[in-house]
């Protein structure tokens, strides 16, 4: 440790000197960063200052304010981080369960549209084995003759199965082959199906003029003045149906009447094209068809039932004990002819799995033209049927 003097201008007026020359002030004010210094006075009036090199401040206890806002930033950062990384990681579990559910989705739909299609093969192949075997006396254990009235058969698998059955289209109302006679059992079975009886008749009626060839329409039903005047005009086709589908453009016609509503089937399933007859078989018609006809009602079509599951009918007389002094009103409308007798059938199907709610349906017309050829001329996938 050195002493500096600093010589000052004295009482006496001289002038005194500094160490960088000429500087009037004390040589302590322009000393070095971190030194310190100690004055005192001497008799003779001289300053001495003693001036001694400080300890310097390490990098860690040097307290500045934006090193607090640093770490403030810094942590503000890492939680940003932290929840975009969260959103990140919930997205992406979101998105796998997602699509595993749509994978297993789409699994489940193809397993019960392969059942569904093995469903109709079935029932074409128990078709082509009625043809061949009806006639035989002796009928094997667990190779019973289906029935084609409508009747409904299961197979179990282990993860599923299908539900068949088959329909006879000579038990089905003949769409092409209705008239204004026949038109009374469409009639009855729409109401039975819960259409009210005026809009019942709108739609039998439009259903005659839409297969007619003139532009008069019946009482309640509807010709090109009235399918021109829709905000997506079209002409009233006047000629037989092509496709049961078409139904759909009649005046009157709904989805939910043509197809089915909930628990209630849709009068699809009870009308046909290749059936053009203008009268409906016994054997082999669906418990909703022998309701509509005329004269009958619940009990008698029970009793009708029951005696199908035993036999065919072949007698008259059966049916006029059933149904009494109303069987002039239903004798127009009906034939009793042997189940296995026609040319068509419509199958339908169901694929199912047993831990699944809902099933895969496909309905389809097979037409034969012998025991082992045969052409499908109406197939539809899905369709909706009642489960």
């Amino acid at each position: 440790m050195g002493g500096i003097f600093d010589r000052r201008k004295s009482d006496t007026g001289k002038n005194t000197d500094t160490p960088d020359g000429g500087n009037k002030k004390t040589f302590a004010a322009l000393s070095g960063e971190g030194r310190r210094g100690n004055a005192r006075r001497t008799g003779r009036g001289i300053t001495i200052v003693q001036y001694s090199q400080g300890r310097r401040s390490r990098p860690n206890e040097m307290k500045h304010p934006m090193k607090k806002n640093q770490k403030g930033i810094a942590l503000l950062i890492v939680l940003w981080v932290l929840a975009v990384l969260m959103v990140m990681v919930i997205s992406f579990s979101v998105m796998t369960r997602l699509y595993t559910y749509d994978l297993m989705s789409f699994r489940d739909g193809m397993e019960k549209k392969y059942l569904a299609e093995a469903g109709i093969s079935r029932g074409t192949m128990e078709i082509i084995y009625r043809m061949v075997n009806q006639n035989q006396a002796i009928t094997l254990v667990g190779r019973e003759i289906w029935k084609t009235d409508g009747t409904t058969y299961n197979s179990d698998m282990d993860d599923g199965g299908y539900r068949v059955r088959i329909i006879d289209e000579t038990g089905k109302i003949s769409l092409n082959g209705m008239t204004d006679v026949s038109g009374i059992v469409l009639k009855n079975l729409l109401v039975n199906q819960g259409v009210a009886a005026e809009k019942a008749d709108i739609i039998v009626d439009s259903i005659l003029d839409w297969k007619d060839g003139d532009d008069l329409h019946r009482l309640s039903g509807a010709e090109d003045e009235y399918y021109m005047s829709l905000p997506d005009p079209y002409k009233a086709r006047n000629t037989v149906f092509e496709t049961l589908d078409e139904l759909i453009l009649v005046r009157g016609m709904t989805p939910q009447i043509l197809y089915g509503r909930g628990k209630i089937k849709g009068i699809i399933s009870f009308l046909s094209l290749m059936n053009t007859a203008q009268q409906i078989n016994v054997n082999v018609a669906p418990q909703e068809v022998l309701a509509a006809l005329p004269g009958m009602n619940a009990d008698m079509v029970k009793r009708i039932m029951e005696i199908r599951a035993v036999s065919e009918i072949r007698d008259v007389e059966v049916i006029r004990d059933i149904i009494g002094d109303s069987y002039p009103l239903m004798s127009p409308h009906v034939v009793f002819a042997p189940p296995g007798q026609t040319t068509a059938y419509t199958v339908e199907a169901t694929g199912y799995m047993k831990n699944g709610k809902t099933g895969y349906p496909i309905t389809a017309t097979v037409a034969f033209d012998g025991p082992y050829q045969y052409r499908y001329v109406y197939y539809k996938s899905p369709v909706d049927l009642n489960q």
